[in-house]
C-alpha cells in the first residue's frame, strides 16, 4: 500500500500550484479526479511548445496519476455530477477566483455543509480578500523575489522556473496533510487556504528576516550571498564553478586545496564576517588561483577537501548528474509517454510514484460519470 491509498481528491485546480499539490497526492497513493472545462481543459494543455503527443510538456509535468473528466459547471447534469464528486471526496483543491464556485454551490461553506469530512483547499494569488489574478511571474515581482534576483547592475529578474507556484503547491500539500491528520481526531474537515504572495514572503527566509530586523531592503547581488563568503560562482580556466564555503574551518581547507594556505591567516579573510567585508579582494585572489585549471578538474580536488562545489549544469546535465549519483531521477511511464521526474520523497516501507500517465482531456469521463451515478464505492481505477 502507498501512504494515501483510499483518499479521494476532487481536483478543480489548473495551471501549476494546485495541480502540483494534487499530483503529489496521486504520487502518494490518492485517487485524483481532475475536473476540466469541456473542449479546452486545463490552460496548460495549450502552453507550448514543447509538446508531447497528447498535450504540452508543461501539462504533462504536473498531471500524472490523475483521471480526467470534463464537466460544464453551468450545465445542470454536469453540475450535479460535480456536487456528487465533492460529496464523496476527502480532499478538494480549487483555484477559481472568488465567487465562481459559489454560483454552483461548491464554495467552501457549501461544500463543507454537504460533506463535513472534506478538506477544502483554496489556492489564490493574493488571498481571498483580494480579488486579483495571480500568476507566478507577477507575484515574483510584487513579492520582492525579482528585486533580489539578477546582477547587481542589471534589471530585476525572475527565477528560471515558476518557483512561487512550486512553493505554494507544496504549502498546500502541507496544509492538506495536516488537515487530514486532524480529521482523524475530530472526524471533521476544514478549509485550508494558501496564496502565492504569502508563500513567497515565507520563502524569502533570510532576506525577509534581514529586512524586518534592519528596515533596509536587500539588493540584488548576482550569485553572491549577502551573509557568507565565498558562496558564489568563481571563474576557473574555462568557466564558472559554484563554491559554497559555510564556515571558517571549511575556508582553511579550501585555501589549502587551492595551494593558497596563507589566505586563511590573512586578517581580511580569517573569519566569515571579514571575508564578506573584503569579498572583492578575496574573489580576485581565489579566481587567480582557480585560473590554473578547468572547473571539471577543480571539482574532484575540492570535493576531496570537503568543499561543496559544482559546475553550472544545464537541465540535461543535471539529470545525468543525478543518475550518476544513483538518485534514479526519471520515472518511466511507458513507451508512449516521455519520462517524468521522479517524486523526490522516498519511504522505507511504502512506495511512492504512479504508473498512470497524464490524462487526455475527458479520457476517463465515461467511467467517472458512471461511477458518480452509482453507489458511493471506491473509484474503479483498474477497469478498462
Amino acid at each position: 500500500m502507498r501512504p494515501l491509498d483510499g483518499v479521494l481528491v476532487a481536483d478543480f485546480s489548473r495551471v501549476l500550484a494546485g495541480p502540483l499539490a494534487t499530483m503529489t497526492l496521486a504520487d502518494l497513493g490518492a485517487t485524483v479526479v481532475k475536473v476540466e472545462r469541456p473542449g479546452t481543459g486545463d490552460d496548460t494543455r495549450r502552453w507550448g511548445p514543447p509538446w508531447t503527443d497528447r498535450s504540452s510538456t508543461y501539462f504533462a509535468g504536473l498531471n500524472r496519476g490523475k483521471h480526467s473528466v470534463a464537466l460544464d459547471l453551468d450545465d445542470p447534469a454536469d453540475r450535479a455530477a460535480a456536487v456528487e464528486l465533492v460529496r464523496r471526496a476527502d480532499v478538494l483543491v480549487q483555484n477559481f477566483r472568488p465567487g465562481v464556485l459559489a454560483r454552483c454551490g461548491l464554495d467552501a461553506e457549501s461544500a463543507l455543509e454537504l460533506n463535513p469530512r472534506l478538506v477544502y483547499t483554496s489556492v489564490s494569488g493574493f488571498g481571498a480578500s483580494a480579488d486579483l489574478p495571480g500568476y507566478d511571474f507577477v507575484v515574483q515581482a510584487a513579492g520582492g523575489l525579482m528585486s533580489v534576483t539578477g546582477a547587481a547592475d542589471g534589471e530585476p529578474t525572475k527565477a528560471g522556473v515558476a518557483l512561487v507556484d512550486v512553493l505554494t503547491g507544496k504549502d498546500a500539500l502541507i496544509g492538506i496533510l495536516a488537515a487530514l491528520r486532524q480529521r482523524e481526531s475530530t472526524g471533521r474537515g476544514q478549509h485550508v487556504e494558501v496564496n502565492l504572495m504569502s508563500s513567497l514572503l515565507a520563502g524569502l527566509v533570510n532576506q525577509a528576516s534581514a529586512y524586518l530586523a534592519t528596515g533596509a531592503a536587500p539588493a540584488r547581488m548576482g550569485n553572491r550571498h549577502p551573509s557568507i563568503a565565498p558562496y558564489e560562482t568563481l571563474r576557473c580556466a574555462d568557466g564558472p564553478l559554484a563554491v559554497a564555503v559555510g564556515n571558517d574551518a571549511q575556508f582553511r581547507r579550501f585555501a589549502a586545496a587551492l595551494d593558497r594556505p596563507a589566505l586563511a591567516d590573512d586578517p581580511r579573510f580569517a573569519a566569515n564576517a571579514d571575508r564578506v567585508a573584503h569579498r572583492d579582494a578575496l574573489v580576485a585572489l581565489l579566481e587567480d588561483a582557480l585560473a590554473a585549471r578547468r572547473a571539471d578538474a577543480w571539482e574532484p580536488v575540492l570535493h576531496a577537501a570537503g568543499i561543496a562545489c559544482a559546475r553550472v549544469n544545464d537541465v540535461g546535465a543535471a539529470v545525468r548528474y543525478a543518475e550518476d549519483l544513483g538518485l534514479d531521477p526519471v520515472l518511466d511511464l511507458g513507451p508512449d509517454h516521455p519520462g517524468q521526474i521522479r517524486p523526490p520523497v522516498t519511504f522505507s516501507a511504502t512506495p511512492a510514484g504512479t504508473a498512470l500517465p497524464p490524462p487526455g482531456l475527458d479520457e476517463h469521463g465515461d467511467r467517472v460519470r458512471a461511477w458518480l451515478r452509482g453507489p458511493a464505492v471506491p473509484f474503479p481505477e483498474g477497469e478498462a
